[in-house]
């Protein structure tokens, strides 16, 4: 179901396929996530952070929390000393790595 398939039509955007997609990939940082996530696999925690620049400990963990929880995200825990934890895109969250290379085209283009 696509944007087409809903013109002229009432709906609650939360219902469509759209709405899913959104909640799963919504949030300031869930995007640039995967895009760093896309770039070089796998990250661990600290370089993430580096990488994306101004997000807190906090937000950040809970974006990688969540985004895991949907199933886009591996998180590896390592028991060592000191804890090593790597994060890498799961083959659902590769799924959206041609979105994000339109994304980047369209950012080209109208840059």
């Amino acid at each position: 179901m696509g944007i087409s398939d809903l013109k002229g039509q009432e709906t609650v955007i939360g219902e469509t396929p759209f709405g899913y997609t959104m909640s799963v990939i919504g949030g300031k940082w869930k995007m640039a996530i995967l895009y760093v996530l896309a770039a070089k696999q796998p990250v661990r925690f600290n370089e993430m952070q580096r990488q994306l620049g101004p997000v807190t400990y906090k937000v950040l963990s809970a974006q990688l929390k969540e985004l895991e929880a949907d199933g886009l995200v591996n998180r590896a825990e390592y028991p060592q000393i000191p804890p090593k934890v790597e994060y890498s895109l799961t083959p659902k969250g590769q799924t959206l790595l041609p979105v994000l290379e339109q994304l980047c085209e369209w950012g080209v283009q109208n840059r």
